[in-house]
């Protein structure tokens, strides 16, 4: 018969010890841990997925170390369902288990959405790059939301010069938005940004829903300048974000690079600083 190993009823706690150097930590923690966990968007849909989490707090300068296996524990113990609207009240309860003024957690995730092709109406998954970037410091609370979403994008000078045809490219816009208001949501950013697009995507068409984008597109023509400005301006209408970035990396089919542009702005259509 198997005996249970007995541990010592006290043990040294040595992260807990005086360190003598009189230097803060700004950030120490784990990254690059995946869990998997229950996400929640607009329609309140639990959508299953593999998350990769970054934790960190500030230690102070008096204590040696931060006890690393809290950040596993607060994963196994708390993390099943996660949210936007849920994510300030992680990283309050990982300040207060870590016993520190700050809390920083970066987590991404695919993200998934079901489409209907505009035609046909068949439905198929599309996958977006989701990232929740939260931070406490000194007991205020910040939440950027980064979501990156493929769409089409038709050159404007090919359309004009061709006699027939125009090179078009898939573009990855990449919207990071700062949260006044925890209620938006990463579906209203996608909506935002494929609306503006020579044509959004799809993972499935037929043919008559080819045609249809193929066209749209062609009517629709979008320099990576103009694709920044026109989700900025959209963006500009978005009460619930306190600022953000909006940039634009088209994969060019006619040349070996990518063109790029980037715009920085605020609600309202003020400067962002």
């Amino acid at each position: 018969m198997n005996s249970i190993p007995q541990f010592p009823t006290l043990m040294a706690d040595v992260q807990s010890a005086r360190d003598h150097r009189s230097i803060g930590i700004d950030e120490v923690g784990i990254r690059a841990i995946r869990h998997p966990l229950l996400f929640r968007d607009r329609d309140g849909t639990a959508q299953p997925t593999v998350a990769t989490f970054e934790m960190y707090v500030s230690l102070p300068p008096e204590q040696k170390g931060t006890h690393m296996s809290r950040f596993v524990a607060i994963l196994n113990e708390r993390v099943h369902e996660l949210s936007i609207a849920g994510f300030g009240a992680l990283l309050r309860h990982t300040a207060d288990r870590l016993e520190s003024s700050d809390a920083f957690i970066r987590v991404r995730m695919p993200f998934f959405v079901n489409k209907h092709a505009p035609v046909s109406g068949v439905a198929s998954l599309l996958d977006y790059d989701l990232m929740l970037d939260g931070r406490i410091e000194n007991g205020k609370l910040s939440v950027m939301v980064e979501v990156v979403v493929p769409v089409t994008s038709l050159c404007p000078c090919s359309k004009e010069i061709s006699e027939y045809g125009a090179h078009n490219q898939r573009s990855h816009v990449t919207v990071r938005a700062w949260l006044a208001d925890p209620s938006l949501c990463v579906r209203d950013l996608i909506d935002r940004v494929e609306s503006e697009a020579s044509s959004e995507l799809f993972g499935l068409l037929k043919r008559p829903d080819e045609k249809l984008v193929t066209e749209q597109a062609y009517d629709n023509p979008k320099f990576v300048e103009d694709m920044v400005r026109d989700v900025a301006r959209n963006l500009c209408e978005e009460t619930r974000i306190e600022r953000f970035e909006v940039s634009s990396e088209n994969f060019e089919s006619i040349h070996n690079h990518s063109a790029y542009a980037l715009v920085r702005g605020r609600p309202g259509g003020g400067a962002a600083d």
